[in-house]
């Protein structure tokens, strides 16, 4: 809230530690803020603080407990704020409008405990409690990054069969409660069974979730995830850093290590521009070139 108040943030690239960008956090030419988490309470203090910028919201909340999550808060709490924040920000009254606050069921993994049978009961039981506040529940299957090796060695890959039969029971769940199943990242396959695999970030998601189809978004020249080539959706200027979220979920890719977490938390300040740590003397700053991409109100490069 720092960064917004301030009007800017810097960002320093985590593979080349030494290139720091900065960011106008300007409705002028941020179309949009997206936030991904796994808890909104903290947030919603100051969303009408935030009302200045348009917003999407990825609210992540999994079956899994503290031996898999050993820090997300309470499951039921979660819920809770997640509704206040769909009242906050808009509830859409059908999945064909709105739905800036979208639901993630994310990754999936099987085990012993957390069956094929256990997800389908579990994802039923959210389901119902998030009925009428959101329209969209993005899924995925674990990745198996070297991170999460480490941090999780037993995990495996989730078998085809497997996702048929959960991607076949989600769907129906969903239609029971007027929620979409859309897939991330995981290709085409699990289309013939009614999920949308068309990318869960896409230009045509974010026009619908901020109610702008009737101007939409002029994206030239497109751009490309190279990272992951599977991606089919918008790529922003993410501001987040590895290595620093204290839910240390054991299926986590961003994180390394527990003391590494730790020890980027303490670089915390929160009147630094940055989000872990601060400028180091003798580093140089880039500027990103910013427009806004609304059709209608696109702009010269914010300099």
């Amino acid at each position: 809230m720092n960064r917004i108040r301030e009007g800017y943030v810097l960002v320093r690239n985590p593979y080349n530690p030494d290139q720091i960008t900065r960011y106008e956090l300007d409705p002028k030419v941020v179309d949009c803020i997206a936030f991904c988490t796994k808890n909104p309470t903290p947030m919603l203090p100051h969303l009408q603080e935030l009302q200045t910028f348009r917003q999407f919201w990825f609210v992540t909340l999994t079956p899994y407990g503290k031996d898999i999550e050993p820090n997300v808060s309470n499951k039921h709490n979660i819920v809770e704020s997640f509704k206040e924040l769909s009242r906050a920000v808009g509830i859409a009254k059908s999945a064909n409008s709105g739905d800036a606050v979208q639901w993630r069921y994310d990754p999936i993994f099987i085990n012993e405990k957390y069956s094929v049978e256990q997800h389908i009961k579990s994802f039923e039981v959210m389901a119902s409690k998030l009925a009428g506040y959101t329209h969209t529940c993005v899924i995925s299957f674990i990745d198996l990054y070297s991170k999460v090796k480490k941090n999780f060695p037993e995990a495996r890959e989730v078998s085809s069969e497997e996702r048929t039969v959960l991607a076949k029971a989600f769907v129906e769940i969903g239609k029971q409660f007027d929620i979409q199943i859309k897939t991330c990242a995981e290709g085409k396959d699990l289309e013939q069974y009614g999920v949308i695999c068309e990318g869960c970030s896409t230009a045509a998601v974010i026009e619908k979730a901020l109610d702008l189809s009737s101007q939409g978004l002029c994206l030239q020249p497109p751009k490309k995830n190279f990272a992951r080539s599977e991606c089919q959706c918008i790529i922003g200027c993410d501001v987040g850093a590895y290595n620093t979220c204290p839910h240390l979920c054991r299926y986590c890719y961003a994180n390394y290590s527990k003391e590494l977490v730790l020890a980027n938390r303490q670089l915390h300040d929160p009147k630094s521009p940055m989000i872990i740590g601060n400028i180091r003397p003798g580093e140089s700053i880039h500027q990103a070139e910013q427009k806004s991409w609304i059709k209608g109100l696109r702009n010269d490069a914010f300099l």
